[in-house]
């Protein structure tokens, strides 16, 4: 084990005022999220109980049973004469829900496919007051196909808050925001229905509506900033059945679509009765404070939208919800019915709960998220100069432009270093954007500034001697 230690008035520091009910889980659920976060690096010697017992000035009984829960959760060992020592279970080296390929990353790989982070803080507690309220339903039969009455109503008053009047039966809660695409591609579509995706765009809908059957088309997006000249000139030309959308801080690129703009392209897609799918997975994430418009369904009555506490959140909770108008609600049901009966309850309870409580934890995910992308940047302008990249003022990514069209060719080079990433044509509908590269900056600050380090080295390799190598399919990411 590493002689590094971190001091306890550090670690007092850094744990904040951390959940007091009980004491020792909140303290042992805020030491479990620096040891994850990388705050606390792994292999660092933690205080010994009676250091931090005097630090945050709580009973030692508190500290002895949180390190006692992480040490049985895999996240402390303790060695004599080597005091507690920061760890993580082998469980933690699995590389999320997406669909890249199946399998565990290895100890010492940087994992950029995935664009998620993990659960922070309040998390488990939420959990803890969602099980007090599970017993209320346990007398059911536990199948909720439009979701539990608590949790349409909470995801109602969030929308009515950002400027689009919902009432309960205008939502439906799914297993995640891409489930609601499914329903609402089902519903809406049939083989060979025109479907315009802009490009680059979240490459799991790109999977999900190709396998409807619906014919792809693909509009470009501005690089440098969300001009939507190019979208209503393919609307025109085109004149989609359906289109799917993400304006708020769009995956890959971050682009936050105008006021102006949301009303431009909902006036072209009603003037061709263009039906839209809309992706407000990230609508949470915006990192800068600027105010948000209002959802593109407000000036677009019959658009069909989707998001989730996934991003926010977790992904691990598995919920998300689809919106739509009242007369639409029938067909979305009998799709939904067709692919699963309900979410779980317990964690449709956990959701209510953080949509109505968690203003807090989602703060802090900001807090971190903007500490990331922050040093995603410096750690590029320092090691990969070449590389053109804008700062995005929400999401969880970055969007690189490389000066060769080499990001497929550098997949095999950084993999050798240990750095895993999704190349530019994984998010091209059509194919095309090799000259592009997705960094997600939800890792920790240093991991992502280690990763960045290694791609400079893997990028000079690649443009010395270029491999060609790389899937013609796109890959599927998160």
């Amino acid at each position: 084990m590493s002689a590094r230690a971190v001091a306890a008035r550090t670690v007092a520091g850094l744990v904040g005022d951390f959940h007091r009910e009980p004491a020792y889980r909140g303290l042992a659920e805020a030491l479990r999220v620096l040891i994850t976060d990388g705050r606390v690096p792994v292999g660092v010697r933690m205080p010994s109980e009676r250091e931090l017992t005097e630090a945050l000035q709580v009973s030692r009984t508190t500290v002895t049973r949180a390190y006692a829960e992480l040490r049985d959760h895999g996240y402390l060992v303790s060695r004599q004469g080597s005091g507690s020592v920061a760890s993580l279970p082998e469980s933690r080296a699995f590389r999320g829900d997406h669909l890249l390929f199946p399998g565990d990353a290895r100890a010492d790989e940087i994992d950029l496919t995935c664009a998620a982070a993990n659960a922070g803080p309040g998390i488990l507690a939420a959990y803890e007051r969602a099980v007090g309220d599970l017993p209320a339903y346990l007398g059911g039969s536990g199948y909720y196909p439009s979701g539990l009455p608590v949790l349409r109503e909470a995801v109602a008053e969030r929308f009515t808050a950002r400027g689009l009047p919902t009432t309960p039966e205008q939502v439906m809660v799914v297993p995640g925001a891409l489930s609601g695409v499914a329903i609402a591609a089902r519903a809406l579509g049939r083989r060979g229905t025109r479907t315009l995706l802009e490009s680059p765009t979240y490459p799991n809908a790109i999977a999900t509506l190709r396998q409807t059957g619906t014919r792809l088309l693909s509009s470009p997006i501005g690089r440098e900033v969300a001009d939507v000249a190019d979208l209503l000139r393919s609307l025109d030309q085109v004149r989609p059945d359906l289109a799917y959308l993400v304006p708020d801080f769009h995956n890959p690129t971050g682009h936050l679509l105008s006021d102006e703009s949301r009303e431009r392209v909902a006036a072209r897609l009603r003037q061709h009765g263009t039906v839209a799918i809309v992706d407000e997975s990230m609508v949470e994430l915006g990192l800068d404070g600027d105010p948000m418009p209002l959802p593109l369904a407000a000036h677009l009555p019959d658009a069909i939208t989707v998001g989730s506490v996934s991003k926010p959140f977790w992904g691990g909770l598995r919920v998300g919800w689809l919106r739509a108008p009242a007369e639409r609600m029938d067909a979305m049901v009998r799709s939904r019915l067709s692919l699963d009966l309900g979410v779980p309850v317990l964690e449709q309870l956990v959701t209510a709960d953080l949509l109505r409580n968690g203003a807090p934890l989602l703060a802090q995910k900001r807090a971190l998220l903007r500490e990331s992308r922050e040093a995603a940047l410096d750690a590029l302008a320092v090691h990969l100069p070449a590389w053109q990249v804008r700062r995005p003022a929400g999401g969880l990514s970055l969007w690189c432009e490389l000066p060769a069209a080499h990001s497929t060719d550098l997949l095999p080079r950084a993999a050798d270093r240990g750095v895993l990433l999704a190349p530019g044509p994984s998010f091209a509908p059509e194919g095309g954007l090799d000259r592009f590269l997705r960094v997600p900056f939800t890792q920790p600050a240093h991991v992502l500034t280690a990763a960045i380090e290694r791609l400079a080295e893997a990028w000079k390799e690649t443009l010395a001697d270029p491999l060609g190598r790389g899937s013609s399919e796109p890959t599927m990411v998160a």
